[in-house]
C-alpha cells in the first residue's frame, strides 16, 4: 500500500499536467496545436518534474497526520510548483504553457495527493499490524528498541511481546514457550539479541517458528531493515565484518568523488553570489566575522578547517584550537535552539545558507557531500576513549550530510552521539551511489520542510 501511495502522488502531477495540456492543445487553444511537435512538450514534463520536487519536499505523500495536513501540504506544493514554473517561463520570456494548465494542474493534483496520503497511512497502520514483533531479549535491550520504534522508522512495526532468555528456555511444564507466547500474541516476526541466537534451544523453537511461516530475524537484522540504523549492543562488533565501500571499493571511491565535484563546481558559484548578501545582513543584524572556521577531525583523522557563515556572537562562538579568528576555548554542545544565535544567524541556520561555505572544503578533497559528519578534536579523543570503535567512522572522508544527519538531527551530548553513530555505521556497512542519492534527496526535504540539521 506505501508504494501504490507513492505511485499515486507521483501520478497525480505526471496526469493532471498531460491531461490538461493536452485538453488545452486539442479544444481549448486556437487554433489547435499538437502537444508532442515542439517545445511545449518539453515545458510540461519540465512542470511535471517541478511538481514531483516540490511534493517530495513537503513530505506527501508520508509525512503529513490527518487529511487536513496532506491538503494544506498538496496546495503548498502545488502552487509553489505553479510559483516556480511562472517566474521560470516570465525570466526565459518563454510562456508556453499555458495558465490553464499551470493553476489547473496545482488545483487538480492537491486532492490526488490527499488520496495518497490516506493511503501511506492505511498502508503503514498494516504493515505495523503485520509485523508484529516478539523480542526474545534483555530487559535493556527491550526498553532500547522501545524508544527507537519511537523515532523516525524506515518501516512500521508493533513490539507486541518480550521474553528474556531465561523466560524462553524449554521447561518441563513448557517445552516451547517462544511457540506458545507467538500463538498468544499473535506475532508475525521473531527477533533474537544476541543472547538468544546462542542458545541452541531458542534455535530450535525458532525454527520451528520458521516451518509455520514466522519470519525470524537478528536483533541487528531488525534493526537494519526496519529502523535503519545498528543497535548499540552490535556496534562494536559489527564493526569488523563489513566491508566500506569507500575503502574497499576504489571504483566506487571514484564516482563519489565525481559525484561531489559535479554538486560543489556549481555550488560555489551561488557561494559567490551570495557572500555579497550576508555581507551586508551581518553589518545590519549580526556583527563581526563573515566566516566561522573551526578545527574538524576528517579522513583517517587528519585535521582540516572547516567553513561557515557566522550565525553565533563573535564572543560566544566555540572555535576549536587553531580556528583562524577566535580565542581558543573548549567547546560546549551546540543545541538547537542555541542563545548565542544571533537573529540573522538564526535565518542563515534555519535556511541552512550557513553550510553552504563547505562547498570549498568538497572542493579541496576534505569533505565529501555525503559522509558522517565531522567533529571537533576533544570531542573525537573524548569518544573514542569511551567507544573504542568509534574512528571506525574516520576511514572515510567527513561529509556536509550524512544518514545521521537527517534521521536523527543534532548531537546535544554524548548520548545523542552513540545514537547517532549507529546509523553512522549503518551508512559505513550500506554506502553505495543509490544510498547516497537518497540521503541527497531526503537533506532536501528537511531544508524545505524546517526540520532539524546536524551539528
Amino acid at each position: 500500500m506505501l508504494r501504490a501511495a507513492r505511485l499515486v502522488s507521483l501520478a497525480g502531477g505526471v496526469l493532471s499536467v498531460l491531461v490538461l495540456s493536452k485538453v488545452h492543445a486539442a479544444a481549448i487553444a486556437d487554433p489547435p496545436y499538437d502537444l508532442t511537435g515542439g517545445p511545449r512538450m518539453w515545458w510540461a514534463l519540465s512542470y511535471i518534474a517541478l511538481l514531483m520536487l516540490t511534493t517530495y519536499a513537503v513530505g506527501l505523500p508520508d509525512r503529513p497526520r490527518t487529511a487536513a495536513g496532506a491538503l494544506w501540504f498538496g496546495l503548498i506544493a502545488c502552487a509553489g510548483a505553479a510559483l516556480g514554473v511562472s517566474v521560470i517561463q516570465l525570466v526565459v520570456g518563454d510562456a508556453l504553457l499555458p495558465r490553464f494548465v499551470v493553476f489547473g494542474s496545482a488545483l487538480l493534483d492537491a486532492p490526488i495527493q490527499v488520496v495518497a496520503n490516506l493511503m501511506a497511512r492505511d498502508g503503514r497502520s498494516r504493515e505495523g499490524n503485520r509485523d508484529r514483533v516478539l523480542l526474545v531479549s534483555s530487559r535493556v535491550e527491550r526498553e532500547r528498541l522501545l524508544d527507537d520504534l519511537r523515532m523516525d522508522v524506515e518501516r512500521s512495526a508493533n513490539l507486541v511481546r518480550s521474553m528474556e532468555r531465561v523466560d524462553a528456555t524449554p521447561s518441563p511444564g513448557d517445552p516451547a514457550p517462544i511457540v506458545r507466547a507467538v500463538a498468544e500474541s499473535e506475532a508475525t516476526l521473531v527477533v533474537l539479541d544476541r543472547t538468544a541466537q546462542a542458545d541452541e534451544r531458542v534455535i530450535a523453537q525458532a525454527a520451528e517458528l520458521h516451518e509455520h511461516g514466522v519470519r525470524i530475524r537478528t536483533l541487528e537484522a531488525f534493526y537494519a531493515g526496519w529502523l535503519g540504523k545498528l543497535p548499540v549492543s552490535e556496534l562494536e562488533r559489527a564493526s569488523l565484518f563489513f566491508d566500506i565501500s569507500e575503502v574497499h571499493n576504489s571504483r566506487f571511491a571514484r564516482v563519489k568523488r565525481l559525484m561531489d565535484m559535479t554538486i560543489a563546481v556549481p555550488a560555489t558559484l551561488v557561494l559567490a553570489v551570495l557572500i555579497p548578501f550576508v555581507a551586508i545582513g551581518d553589518v545590519v543584524a549580526n556583527r563581526g566575522p563573515l566566516m566561522y572556521r573551526q578545527v574538524r577531525v576528517g579522513r583517517n583523522g587528519e585535521r582540516f578547517t572547516i567553513l561557515k557563515f557566522r550565525t553565533m556572537r563573535p564572543d560566544a562562538s566555540d572555535a576549536a584550537p587553531g580556528a583562524d579568528e577566535f580565542a581558543s576555548r573548549a567547546a560546549s554542545w551546540t543545541q538547537a535552539d542555541d542563545p548565542r544565535v544571533t537573529r540573522f544567524g538564526g535565518l542563515l541556520r534555519r535556511t541552512h545558507l550557513d553550510e553552504l561555505p563547505q562547498v570549498v572544503n568538497i572542493l579541496k578533497g576534505e569533505l565529501s557531500v555525503v559522509g558522517p559528519r565531522p567533529e571537533q578534536p576533544h570531542y573525537v579523543a573524548e569518544l573514542s576513549d569511551k567507544l573504542p570503535f568509534y574512528n571506525l567512522r574516520h576511514l572515510v572522508r567527513p561529509g556536509l550530510t550524512g544518514w545521521a544527519q537527517v534521521k536523527y538531527g543534532y548531537a546535544g551530548d554524548e548520548r545523542d552521539a552513540l545514537e547517532k553513530l549507529q546509523y553512522e555505521f549503518f551508512y559505513l556497512e550500506h554506502q553505495d551511489t543509490t544510498f547516497d542519492l537518497r540521503i541527497m534527496l531526503r537533506t532536501f526535504r528537511s531544508m524545505i520542510g524546517g526540520e532539524g540539521r546536524g551539528r
